[in-house]
């Protein structure tokens, strides 16, 4: 897991630091945890928005932006191309095969 460092206005730390002595989340990385997945859940035009954004700056492979935005290879395919970025085909490196095996196993 890597780590983020955040600014978080105060109200809303309140309310994260009541959460946490509520029992609701175990910490504050927990909370941010739970929001972030939340939203991504609950707004499925934003994680395609970002898995296009990551792919198109080449930080992704096509199965990684398909796993994110919780769609198959396919549509994720057509998305991007219905978006005008340029497919890349095949892995670079042993890296991103593997990258892409892993991804593709966690397709459902």
């Amino acid at each position: 897991m890597s780590r983020t460092t955040a600014t978080i206005p105060d109200d809303l730390t309140d309310l994260m630091d009541g959460a946490i002595k509520a029992g609701i989340f175990e910490n504050k990385s927990d909370a941010i945890r739970h929001v972030l997945r939340e939203y991504f859940e609950e707004n499925q035009s934003a994680r395609i928005s970002a898995a296009v954004s990551l792919y198109q700056e080449e930080e992704i492979t096509l199965g990684t932006a398909a796993r994110l935005a919780g769609i198959n290879r396919f549509e994720m395919r057509d998305i991007l191309r219905e978006e005008g970025v340029e497919l890349r085909f095949g892995p670079e490196d042993m890296d991103a095969a593997e990258t892409e095996i892993e991804a593709a196993r966690n397709l459902e």
